[in-house]
């Protein structure tokens, strides 16, 4: 059974995305078979690997719908050993829909458990926020990754976060636990980068990546040519980045 692992942080603009996405690809690039699935109505990983988002007939709305089986919504080595359940702006309904549900909080969780033996990783872009379809991604997970941008309001709302993982450990997924913090869009000519990182550092008891992600404009291109960093431009300092941390992901081994 594959390793399913949720990026989450219900604050906007941190990288979660990016993050997501690029770390997928990275593990993909070191052989091992990884799914990306787009929990986001935003679909900004399902564009980022080059899917149109808006002319899409199968995406995970229809999964939870309960409208198609899992494996007929699966988009099939986009790259080498990287494959994607996509998802577009039908899926915002879904928070509402879910409400009215039997077993809500499992349904990603039973719709995962049919495929995930046939993936060595699964990741899970999360929406920012802390509805019904994080709590959903988080009921699937394993574990859970938590992007942070190195700004002033990098603490905001982590608390939140950090308690709302800890209610669905208790309640939903008493397996889950947070794998680690991941420090993006560090800015090396700035003073509050690296504060930022030692506050953080300070208050968090979970575990923090050695690997931090820079500002790179390369990372931020990227996107818009439909391809992950490693392949748009691998000699980058962002591909060298996300590269390093599926590498500490890898040798985490899943383990607290």
């Amino acid at each position: 059974m594959g390793r399913i692992i949720a990026i989450a942080n219900q604050k906007g603009g941190v990288g979660k995305t990016t993050t997501a996405v690029n770390l997928a690809a990275a593990l993909a690039d070191n052989g091992k078979k990884t799914l990306l699935i787009d929990m986001d109505p935003q679909g900004n990983a399902t564009t980022g690997l080059g899917v149109n988002k808006n002319e899409l007939e199968k995406t995970v709305y229809d999964v939870i719908r309960d409208e198609m089986n899992i494996k007929d919504a699966i988009i099939s080595d986009i790259f080498d050993d990287l494959s994607l359940i996509p998802a577009n702006r039908d899926l915002a309904g879904a928070e509402i829909e879910l409400m009215t549900v039997d077993r809500m909080q499992y349904i990603m969780k039973d719709k995962i458990a049919e495929v995930s033996d046939g993936y060595e990783y699964i990741v899970i872009d999360c929406p920012p926020a802390l509805g019904m379809l994080t709590v959903n991604a988080m009921t699937a997970a394993n574990s859970v990754i938590v992007p942070i941008q190195c700004e002033f309001y990098a603490l905001d709302g982590l608390t939140q976060l950090i308690y709302t993982i800890e209610l669905i450990q208790k309640s939903l997924n008493p397996d889950l636990y947070v794998e680690g913090v991941v420090f993006t869009m560090y800015d090396s000519r700035t003073n509050l980068s690296l504060q930022v990182v030692e506050n953080v550092k300070d208050y968090l008891k979970q575990n923090i990546y050695k690997t931090i992600i820079p500002r790179n404009v390369r990372l931020a291109e990227a996107p818009s040519h439909g391809l992950p960093i490693n392949l748009y431009d691998p000699k980058s300092v962002g591909a060298e980045s996300y590269q390093l941390l599926a590498e500490e992901v890898m040798e985490n081994g899943g383990v607290q």
